[in-house]
């Protein structure tokens, strides 16, 4: 479940309690922990309800000006349930303690080369852990479409990919794009030059 940077912020402010989705198929569970840009957002409730049940002051606690832009958003998508979910702001990121470290130890280090070993070695198009971390070095903040140009990716692939890198917080992302983290920066340096074939 994507949640825009604005929306995110008014969740970490408390001012945003509820997101609405329109899904053929429901795609996060009650009680489930987001990972996101400012932190960890837990999902409260979900409930499949009309537009028509969809109150002025719901609207308010999703982030919208009023009703009207609500619906709005809502009938963009032809097919599917809308869900009213109730979303709260749980913690902050554990990543971003661990991608502001400029050096870490022998052992933690190999530890995220393996990570990005078996990224490489699971994946069906080949390495590509060093290829983009290298991209995002030489591109920062470039649009994901341009990114995923350059490294010779779609757009999709990319933004899922350097999901996993975020995860192991090498990089930071952006609106738009992304920049390596102090950590991120580091690790590149360390990595060995590899076959884009193996």
């Amino acid at each position: 479940m994507l949640i825009k940077q604005k929306q995110l912020e008014g969740i970490m402010s408390g001012q945003i309690s509820l997101a609405f989705r329109k899904w053929k198929k429901l795609s996060v569970k009650e009680g489930s922990l987001l990972k996101t840009n400012v932190g960890i957002v837990k999902i409260t409730d979900i409930a499949a309800i009309d537009l028509s049940q969809i109150s002025d002051d719901d609207a308010g606690k999703a982030g919208f000006k009023d009703l009207q832009s609500l619906t709005t958003e809502m009938t963009k998508i032809d097919e599917g349930t809308i869900y009213k979910i109730g979303v709260s702001y749980q913690s902050a990121d554990p990543r971003i303690d661990l991608r502001q470290k400029s050096e870490i130890s022998d052992e933690e280090l190999e530890l995220i080369k393996d990570s990005l070993l078996k990224l490489d070695k699971f994946s069906k198009q080949g390495s590509w852990t060093k290829k983009v971390l290298k991209a995002i070095e030489e591109n920062p903040k470039l649009r994901a479409v341009e990114l995923a140009t350059k490294v010779g990716k779609e757009k999709e692939w990319l933004k899922l990919n350097v999901r996993k890198l975020k995860n192991l917080g090498l990089t930071i992302s952006h609106e738009p794009g992304y920049t390596l983290s102090p950590l991120g920066e580091y690790v590149l340096k360390t990595l060995p030059d590899r076959n884009p074939k193996n």
